[in-house]
């Protein structure tokens, strides 16, 4: 029988993907241990899109500058170990009720939708470094890859 669902966050998965980054090996565990509960973890289309456009854009914006042709590679790989929870219309209905409901304004739309997406699928935890981000939806819980190595 299959554990708990958890949304992967895009922050996580980039570090995934980047063995050479600091905290590639405190994602690793995270994952593994997920893994090892039989816990599933899981992404969005949003989650693989704001994902290919850090590893895509330029250093001196922020980014890894890696070309269409290694996002992909990266992009596959992420396809192959998580389960995607695709964008519904039970997912934009709900994100527009958040919108409302939780006042939200801003960038924060984004992170409004990945909570929908979770409410239609059941996933009741994120795996993310942005606790906060999450902080103001009382029925889901954020939780950091620090959780995983105490």
């Amino acid at each position: 029988m299959a554990g708990t669902l958890y949304l992967i966050d895009s922050n996580i998965l980039i570090r995934w993907v980047q063995p050479e980054g600091l905290e590639f090996r405190l994602v690793r565990r995270a994952i593994q241990t997920l893994e090892e509960m039989d816990d599933v973890p899981c992404y969005t289309s949003q989650n693989l899109g704001e994902f290919w456009n850090v590893l895509t854009r330029p250093a001196q914006r922020n980014g890894y500058g890696l070309s269409p042709e290694n996002a992909m590679l990266r992009a596959t790989k992420v396809e192959a170990k998580f389960r995607l929870s695709s964008d519904s219309l039970a997912t934009h209905n709900e994100w527009r009720n958040l919108l409302v409901s939780h006042r939200v304004s801003g960038v924060q739309v984004h992170d409004a939708r990945l909570v929908a997406a979770m409410h239609v699928y059941g996933v009741k935890r994120i795996l993310t470094f942005n606790t906060r981000d999450f902080a103001r939806y009382d029925d889901i819980e954020a939780v950091t890859p620090l959780h995983f190595s105490e």
